[in-house]
This record gives C-alpha cells, structure tokens and sequence, in this order.
C-alpha cells in the first residue's frame, strides 16, 4: 500500500486549495480512507472521511468550507478546501483503515500513511 499526497501550498486567507490523495495497493472504495492535519506542536486530528456508501464526515472546523471526494478510476482521494484560514495551516495526512465502513477515525486506528503536504495559510 502507498498513499501520496500533493496539492498543498501557501495561500492567502480566505483562498482555496485542493488535495490530493493517489492511492496504490488497494482501491480507495474498498477501504476506509480519512484526511488528517497535523499543525505544530498539536495532535494529528481527522479532517474529513469518505464512506464506501458515499456518505460523508467532517470535523466541526471545518464544515461547510471543506470537500471529500473520490475518484475511483484515478484511484484519488481529493479534498476540496475553500474559504482557507491561518488556523487551517497544518501538515495534511490521508491514512487508510483496516476496514471499509468509516467515519472519522482515530489515527492510532489507521494502518497506513502518505507522508503529508503542507498547507499554510496567511493572514
């Protein structure tokens, strides 16, 4: 399995960025795949998850500006991220679970990880 991660960047507050997670190994739909952040000197936290059913789950900061979809041809997980504050600035994870039902996980509960891209945000 190997999960990679682009599309980060540096951006102005209120702008937009959109992620991406390309996938090998195993098929995105098959398995629960999750968006994390990692900002200095915090804990990883889920950002967004993407069940096999379609359904969706966001962590609270970021409802209503944030996107998770999918492309199963590409094998890509994206997250569409709008309206970008300083405070979204953060190393950004997708992670794979052992398991095809999800929600927003715990990250101790994931198997495998990209190496992250970083998003920073100016005010």
């Amino acid at each position: 399995v190997q999960l990679v991660e682009s599309g980060g960047g540096s951006v102005q507050s209120g702008g937009s960025l959109r992620l991406s997670c390309r996938a090998s190994g195993y098929a995105i739909d098959n398995y629960c795949t999750n968006w994390f952040r990692q900002a200095p000197g915090k804990e990883r936290v889920g950002v967004a998850a993407l069940n096999y059913d379609g359904t969706t789950d966001y962590a609270d900061f970021v409802k209503g500006r944030f996107t998770i979809s999918q492309d199963t041809a590409e094998n890509t997980l994206y997250l569409q991220m709008n309206s970008l504050k300083p405070e979204d600035t953060a190393i950004y994870y997708c992670a794979k679970f052992p398991a095809a039902a999800c929600s927003l996980l715990p990250a101790s509960l994931a198997e495998d990880w990209g190496q992250g891209t970083q998003v920073s945000v100016c005010s």
